[in-house]
């Protein structure tokens, strides 16, 4: 847990915060919190289900489909880690937060996005491999590189990460508490303290743009090859059953990165713009692509769709032996 530090100067430090959720709209928002549930339950129902599918379908024990599951994983973390509080806020008007819980959420929050990224970057890789080299696909892409892949997306993100909760911590907020957000954003929380932050925006601006920007740098340069090779297949229907292999792969990567160029444009304009719409944009994007992602992928991926079909046809036998 990461705990603030007590001021200096003797005045009252900040001891929790307080999330206004969606001001503009409390008249209604209980209706909101409608989907925002169905989708938090789908989020949790689908990737478990997918995490089962791949436990216990061997067909399914191979590279691609373990980056499937640890992107399943990292998606149960985004929901578990934002979901609950805001459901909470719009129907128990719950708002306080204990400043230890505001820079535990900030940690995970902005860890899981950066996972998630690394995840579509090896994705990709994965893919032009299969496609530009598939000769060697099963030298390249083996167990060994699966684990070595996750272990640096992991560590990077968990290491680089870690400062931001702390440089946080160290600020005073001795006034303000009320964050315009529906959870704990980092420059959202660090704008409220009572002294300069210019060293914690910096370090999350900075970090945040090395992970996603050269994530998304090397995740174009990957289909820049992949569609030149696709071009040069000749054999008929080769280069749409090339594509088809991408397609699930390249509708989450747009989602993902379209949504996250929104949020820029919001911020950069957020005097112009109502504080619900980049509100609702964020909060979107942490709770759409949990409950996205298995989904298409499970629909598009002919051999996820049937371990699930076996999945489903195993508990039916064992509830009706029971």
């Amino acid at each position: 847990m990461f705990f603030s530090n007590t001021s200096s100067s003797g005045s009252t430090e900040v001891s929790e915060f307080i999330l206004v959720g969606f001001p503009g709209i409390q008249s209604w928002q209980h209706w909101l919190s409608i989907p925002l549930a169905l989708l938090f339950f789908i989020a949790l129902m689908a990737n478990i289900t997918l995490l089962i599918t791949f436990y216990t379908d061997p067909n399914l024990h191979e590279p691609m489909y373990y980056f499937l599951a640890m992107l399943a994983l990292v998606d149960l973390g985004l929901c578990n880690s934002v979901t609950p509080k805001l459901l909470g806020i719009l129907w128990f008007g719950a708002k306080t937060i204990s400043s230890s819980a505001c820079f535990t959420q900030i940690y995970f929050i902005h860890c899981l996005l950066g996972v998630e990224s690394g995840v579509f970057l090896v994705m990709a890789y994965d893919r032009y491999v299969a496609i530009c080299n598939p000769l060697r696909y099963l030298y390249i892409i083996t167990n060994s590189f699966v684990v070595k892949a996750m272990a640096f997306i992991l560590i990077r993100n968990t290491v680089l990460v870690l400062p931001l909760p702390f440089l946080a911590a160290r600020l005073h907020y001795c006034s303000r508490n009320t964050i315009k957000y529906s959870f704990c954003a980092n420059l959202a929380v660090v704008s409220l303290a009572c002294e300069d932050f210019t060293i914690s925006s910096a370090y999350q601006l900075t970090v945040a743009w090395s992970f996603l920007s050269g994530d998304l740098a090397l995740i174009i340069i990957s289909y820049c090859f992949i569609f030149r090779a696709v071009l040069k297949l000749q054999a008929e229907g080769a280069a749409m059953k090339a594509l088809s292999t991408c397609s699930s792969h390249l509708t989450l990567i747009l989602f993902f990165y379209t949504v996250l160029v929104v949020l820029v444009i919001t911020h950069k304009n957020a005097h112009k713009i109502p504080s619900d719409i980049p509100n609702m944009a964020n909060v979107l994007h942490l709770i759409v692509p949990p409950s996205l992602n298995p989904i298409v992928y499970g629909v598009r991926t002919k051999e996820i769709k049937h371990g699930i079909q076996k999945v489903f046809v195993k508990s039916r036998r064992l509830s009706s032996e029971t």
